[in-house]
């Protein structure tokens, strides 16, 4: 039977190995904490902290998997490329996971490589080194830690008073040792989007349609598919995900976001893994969901194509407060309309502005998505008693 190591076990990994185990995989799932979401249908756990090399090198051994498939980015990545030497498969490959963990050699790849259009950047270690970029990148402008997720430790800076406190937040909430920071130009886009791209083994790079997706403080809020988008600059995203995709290597699917301006798309950031926009997915807008598609090119299965069965909108369900315990939750609301679901995600804990589920609106395509966002934020609101 084939085996995974899963690392990382939060919500997008519950449904990956949801996913997994409809093909008979067996699974197991780690995180730094218990009975994180994905360890809820794992078939078993280890609970341990991924930036132990040691600890993760340990687990592996005892595990033996085929393929280790990385979830989160606390993790210390540069041991996958002992675990590749070993023979076993990394998702989607050592070399991406590397690269994609540190926002300093996603970027230059992208933008010294392969010339992409990006915002204007520099890095900084220090606070003076972070004031003498500021003058050059100009306010406002956004800063972020080398390596992050969630949107941890990001702020926009609207003037110099304020990059002091940006920049503490910044160290604070980076993810590993690396102790840098990246300041970018304030783009001014008009909105963004995702596109879910999948490589294969055996088989042509393939597109979801455009994910248009919400963020706060880097975070998802909310999103919708499909987003409409000029056939130039659909082409323009996808030649840009499939250039990086390509230099990357190796077989997944990759959530690729893009701001898109007045003058064209923007390359933004890329995760080598499903997308939390992406769980839009799960509200049967395209015949397989950005999971299954995930696990498909994962196991080297065929992918005959994706389409759009239906529009759809997605809005997370935050917790408002710290609760005592797990919350309760009100789902006759949501389940009470027509073409509306609801993922709860299982966390264990909900504190004050944590993601705890999420819900999921659909209808068809020539209605657009406009009256299934405004549904899916109105349940949303509704869920967390």
């Amino acid at each position: 039977m084939m085996k995974i190591l899963l690392l990382g076990s939060g919500e997008l990994g519950k449904e990956f190995v949801i996913a997994a185990k409809r093909k008979g995989v067996y699974v197991v799932a780690c995180d730094k904490y218990d009975n994180a979401p994905a360890m809820q249908v794992a078939d078993e756990r280890e609970v341990f902290s991924m930036l132990d090399g040691d600890k993760l090198a340990e687990v592996v051994a005892k595990h033996k998997p085929d393929i280790i498939v990385p979830e989160i980015e606390a993790i210390r990545t540069e041991r996958l490329f002992d675990f590749e030497k070993q023979g076993i498969q990394v998702v989607p490959s050592a070399r991406a996971v590397n690269y994609t963990m540190n926002r300093q050699a996603i970027r230059d790849l992208a933008a010294k490589e392969f010339g992409l259009r990006t915002a204007k950047y520099f890095y900084a270690k220090t606070f003076e080194e972070l004031e003498t970029a500021s003058r050059e990148i100009g306010f406002p402008c956004v800063i972020k830690p080398l390596m992050s997720s969630s949107g941890h430790g990001q702020s926009t800076v609207k003037c110099a008073e304020e990059l002091r406190p940006a920049f503490d937040a910044a160290m604070a909430g980076a993810r590993g040792d690396l102790q840098e920071v990246i300041i970018e130009e304030f783009i001014h886009f008009t909105s963004e989007f995702t596109l879910l791209t999948v490589t294969q083994k055996n088989g042509p790079t393939l597109f979801c349609p455009p994910i248009g997706h919400v963020q706060k403080g880097g975070d998802y809020r909310e999103s919708w598919q499909p987003y409409m988008i000029s056939d130039k600059d659909l082409k323009d995203a996808q030649d840009m995900a499939a250039k990086v995709t390509a230099a990357l290597t190796g077989a997944g699917i990759w959530g690729v976001e893009f701001f898109l301006t007045e003058t064209g798309v923007v390359f933004s950031e890329l995760s080598p893994r499903p997308h939390d926009t992406g769980m839009v997915t799960l509200g049967h807008t395209t015949n397989l969901s950005e999971f299954e598609l995930h696990l498909r090119a994962v196991l080297g299965l065929p992918i005959h194509s994706i389409k759009l069965e239906h529009a759809g909108a997605s809005a997370v369900v935050l917790a408002d407060k710290d609760y005592e315990g797990v919350p309760e939750y009100n789902l006759a609301d949501v389940l009470s309309e027509e073409n509306a679901r609801i993922r709860i995600f299982g966390k264990p804990e909900a504190h004050k502005g944590r993601r705890m589920g999420v819900v999921l609106t659909y209808g068809d395509v020539e209605n657009g998505t406009d009256c299934l966002r405004d549904k899916a934020k109105r349940l949303a609101e509704t869920v967390l008693k």
